[in-house]
């Protein structure tokens, strides 16, 4: 029966054209019917217009329907839903860089109200712990912009040369692959179902339960860890106690974590990055360290190219600072306001792989640091830069050979613990 519905549904899918799809009640609709048929709307405003109190779910359930409702074309499958988070960036970041570039004190406004509003984005979205795309968007959105204007406005200039062209265009291709091979997998920790046998049924009565509970039958889970008899086990289940997640329902190894942004436990989490809207795991965090390095390069580099294509006469370290003229002609104020957005964003991921650094350096990961420093079990330094926690370090040398062959040893977790856990639970509740 599941089988013929699976087969139903599937092709309903092949029969969608471009423009079509199966919203959220599972109704087949139409992209031209965005604005069809909404009740949630029509009785939001009914109650606007008459000056009624809204109905506490109203606003949600139009939100889930505009969400639902804006869809773009897709050749296969039908229209794919467009997540309203990738939009703002698109139109807000050109908007107001070529608003700051009209005027000096519009581009101190702005270059200082900009981040503000990103940090206050962010301490909103991460205290309520929801995914969003918009950080990815605006990073994506940025990189792609900035050399977009490199290309169209500093390039025909004649003033770069076609090597240092190849070298931003080599950098903006790295970062892009080192970004996807990020946002891959983290190390998810997931049980292994081959060590886990089949359920045995045993129908003989428990010494202290009554037989005629259950038909006094017993169902007793066969694995490795019950089996064994070893003298270890009591350890491996009060080590289970411990690292048990409920929501994942798994044991994480040590130094795993569970994201609650992602909702998946993580082999030695560092922290969930937003700009790539992925945690930072075992698996990812040599790439991740190899996209902010691949991006600070190609950052600087650019940088440096602009400064010297609209302000020649000036150093490069001052040309920040004073570049007189370039406010005189658009494009020049236009690339000098993007340089120096491109540098605020460059300290800011500069200041992120600094920390990764030291972090790596003293083996101890960010999750890890934040819960020494609350539970003032480490040593810090330099107003906090600097947390040792002294558990894993194996020194310099043997820090950094650790992080470079972390990725090749992701064996899969042991469901041992897990079934003893599970064993202790039923337990506990036959007594």
């Amino acid at each position: 029966m599941k089988k013929r519905a699976k087969k139903v549904l599937e092709e309903k899918e092949e029969v969608l054209c471009c423009c079509e799809y199966v919203n959220r009640h599972g109704e087949r609709s139409h992209v031209a019917a965005c604005c069809c048929d909404c009740e949630d709307l029509d009785d939001a405003c009914d109650r606007f217009m008459k000056r009624e109190a809204q109905k506490p779910e109203s606003l949600s359930q139009v939100a889930a329907v505009v969400t639902d409702r804006i869809r773009v074309p897709w050749l296969w499958g039908g229209a794919r839903k467009l997540e309203l988070s990738i939009i703002p960036p698109l139109i807000l970041l050109p908007a107001l860089l070529h608003l700051a570039a009209l005027h000096f004190m519009l581009g101190l406004v702005v270059l200082t109200a900009l981040p503000v509003l990103v940090l206050w984005y962010y301490y909103f979205t991460h205290r309520k712990k929801g995914r969003t795309l918009f950080f990815l968007s605006l990073a994506l959105f940025s990189l792609a912009y900035m050399y977009y204007l490199f290309i169209t406005e500093v390039v025909p200039s004649g003033d770069v040369g076609l090597l240092p062209v190849v070298l931003v265009s080599v950098g903006v291709v790295l970062t892009l692959l080192a970004l996807v091979h990020t946002k891959r997998d983290p190390g998810i920790v997931r049980p292994n179902q081959e060590a886990v046998h089949s359920t045995v049924t045993y129908y003989a009565p428990l010494v202290d339960r009554d037989p005629s509970l259950n038909g006094g039958r017993q169902d007793v889970t066969m694995t490795v860890s019950n089996r064994s008899g070893s003298p270890e086990q009591a350890e491996v289940k009060e080590s289970s106690r411990k690292n048990w997640c409920p929501v994942c329902r798994v044991v994480r190894p040590p130094r795993a974590g569970h994201c609650r942004i992602c909702g998946v436990c993580v082999l030695r989490l560092d922290h969930h990055c937003v700009w790539i809207n992925s945690c930072v795991g075992q698996a990812n965090h040599r790439s991740f360290l190899l996209t902010l390095v691949f991006f600070l390069l190609t950052s600087l580099y650019g940088i440096i190219l602009v400064l010297q294509s609209v302000c020649p006469q000036q150093n490069v370290l001052t040309a920040l600072l004073y570049c007189p003229g370039v406010y005189n002609q658009y494009s020049t104020a236009l690339c000098f306001t993007c340089a120096w957005y491109s540098s605020i964003v460059t300290g800011g991921l500069l200041h992120l792989l600094l920390v990764q650094v030291i972090n790596v350096s003293y083996n101890v990961t960010e999750r890890e640091a934040r819960i020494a420093l609350r539970e003032k079990t480490a040593r810090s330094a330099y107003w906090g830069l600097v947390v040792d926690t002294g558990v894993y370090s194996l020194g310099f040398r043997g820090n950094w050979s650790e992080f470079m062959t972390m990725g090749d040893k992701l064996n899969p977790p042991s469901p041992a613990d897990l079934v003893a856990l599970v064993d202790d639970c039923k337990q506990a509740n036959r007594e």
